[in-house]
């Protein structure tokens, strides 16, 4: 019997060229990570080559509305705020206080106070009466580990078919495939099963930084 293929190592060389030849980071968003880490924010955002991921992606499939679970210090929101057309929309929830604000200044400084909409809100409760005009192109999830199952149900009614969910540390920093005691290894593993056995997803998991699982609506 043939031997799988197997994928390829991510050694730091091969690490330090991805990001070198795939990054969606410029010097404002070098800048608003610095500010983040000054503010005393932990240092837990996507990797540039996770952003230049999600440009792509939601280009390729022309995105106009997208939801955020997670805002922290806005590096996502703005990364893929970017890659929407000038009427899209990229609604974002946060539920401490001082991330909003913080996330809030730059977004204006960034220019997209018209394109992103920041909620202070706990997203359970927020996405129990939500209730949008029109379907949701695409949700990114990158919150607390333990509600990601929750999210999953919460907003698979309200994306599109055709429309994609994706949640960030899909990998559980190395532990995924561990028999880990750590409750949010194990919530991002029960999370990981029923997105890829979900029966109205097709998913896939990306290994770019910490891993990002993917599934489109296929019913």
């Amino acid at each position: 019997m043939a031997t799988a293929t197997r994928s390829t190592p991510t050694t730091q060389e091969l690490f330090e060229y991805i990001q070198r030849l795939f990054s969606a980071e410029d010097e404002f968003l070098e800048h608003l990570r610095h500010e983040a880490l000054r503010a005393g924010m932990p240092e837990i955002w996507i990797t540039p080559e996770q952003g230049a991921f999600l440009q792509v992606l939601l280009r390729a499939m022309q995105a106009r509305f997208v939801l955020e679970i997670g805002t922290l210090a806005g590096y996502s929101a703005i990364m893929m705020a970017r890659a929407l057309p000038p009427d899209g929309k990229l609604i974002t929830l946060e539920r401490e206080a001082e991330r909003v604000a913080f996330a809030a200044q730059m977004v204006r400084a960034a220019g997209l106070a018209e394109r992103i909409e920041l909620h202070h809100a706990d997203a359970r409760q927020w996405l129990r009466s939500f209730r949008p005009t029109v379907p949701l192109d695409f949700v990114f999830i990158d919150a607390d580990k333990a509600s990601y199952s929750q999210y999953l149900e919460l907003v698979l009614p309200l994306v599109r078919i055709g429309g994609i969910i994706c949640a960030d540390n899909a990998l559980a920093w190395g532990e995924i495939a561990s028999a880990s005691d750590d409750p949010d290894v194990q919530a991002l593993q029960e999370f990981n099963l029923r997105m890829a056995t979900h029966p109205q997803l097709q998913s896939c998991l990306v290994p770019l930084g910490d891993g990002m699982v993917l599934g489109i609506r296929r019913w």
